[in-house]
């Protein structure tokens, strides 16, 4: 997986006549409209990115790309939308850790299994969460905040989007690995969970970064801590959970392209070849960076490889931590 930096527009073109399956994929040339299903409502950064790249998905593809959303079901009906679909390119999914990896540990009646009905094309974007505490709670770093958290067991509640939500499994990682307890307090959305952060309702959230920042900024929350494998330009002064010893809770939600298992090589490789180039782009790079997302491109295999090792990070904080939908 690469996180992709303008110095990779100028290698991505110098290595495309070397990348293997290039020339085999121009064998495949859509003949009618695509579509880009995202199983998430319009206006979140997984349909915006979605947008982004079928914008430019259609200039190299010759065909128009329609961005459908299909929601309910956290997410797994637009998932199975596309799991249903015929294997022929002209459907494709945007989909997330909690679709991809998550939610098969959460729903027993699924029906599909993104493992295995699905086929990986490339990562499209990846977002870091960051751990902030309302102004009231007494603790300047993150080293402070578990020492509360250790002397006060449960004294603090932390705010999600629901259970099963990214930012209801990020806290539990972080739980597990540090060994400290919170309560859950489940919001209808991270939006509500935010603002009851903010007021002091709940003290903690581990939101995604994009999300919390202004909050950050305007001093109505502060930040303690990162999830994601590296410091945030955003935010250059809070440390990694790494940092303080704590690598097995590093954690970032992402985005991926996938088909309907089936899907020909040839199919896969030039959607493989078309995204590899497109968030290389640097105009691409700051669309994203303006969602509050980070290009990220790799291969198929790649790809699969790193929904196997999250599906079981993932599976085990489920187990561990018992959690349930409603």
């Amino acid at each position: 997986m690469i996180r992709l930096t303008r110095r990779h527009l100028a290698a991505a073109a110098l290595a495309a006549p070397f990348l293997p399956g290039i020339a085999r994929a121009q064998a495949w040339a859509p003949t009618r409209p695509i579509r880009f299903v995202v199983p998430f409502p319009p206006g979140g950064a997984t349909d915006v990115v979605a947008r982004v790249l079928g914008e430019r998905l259609q200039d190299r593809l010759g065909q128009p790309v329609t961005v459908e959303n299909r929601t309910g079901a956290g997410g797994n009906l637009g998932v199975e939308n596309v799991v249903r679909s015929a294997p022929d390119g002209y459907s494709i999914l945007m989909g997330t850790t909690g679709t991809l990896t998550i939610n098969p540990h959460l729903y027993s009646n699924m029906g599909f299994n993104p493992a295995t009905d699905l086929a990986p094309i490339s990562m499209a974007f990846a977002t870091d969460h960051v751990l902030i505490v309302h102004p009231s709670v007494p603790a300047q770093t993150v080293q402070e905040f578990l020492a509360l958290l250790r002397a006060r067991p449960n004294a603090l509640s932390y705010g999600s989007g629901g259970n099963g939500s990214s930012t209801h499994l990020v806290p539990e990682l972080l739980k597990l690995v540090a060994r400290v307890e919170m309560q859950h307090v489940p919001y209808r959305g991270s939006a509500p969970a935010l603002n009851d952060t903010v007021a002091g309702t709940v003290q903690v959230m581990l939101d995604q970064l994009p999300s919390a920042l202004g909050m950050i900024q305007g001093g109505r929350v502060r930040a303690l801590a990162v999830t994601g494998p590296r410091r945030s330009s955003l935010l250059p002064n809070v440390p990694t959970l790494a940092e303080i010893g704590l690598a097995d809770a590093q954690a970032t939600s992402w985005g991926a392209v996938m088909a309907p298992a089936g899907t020909p090589a040839p199919i896969v490789d030039r959607y493989s070849a078309a995204l590899r180039e497109i968030l290389a782009d640097a105009a691409v790079q700051q669309r994203l960076a303006a969602a509050g997302a980070d290009a990220v491109f790799s291969t198929p295999t790649d790809l699969a490889t790193t929904m196997r090792a999250e599906a079981e990070k993932w599976g085990r904080v489920v187990r561990e931590a018992r959690i349930t939908v409603n």
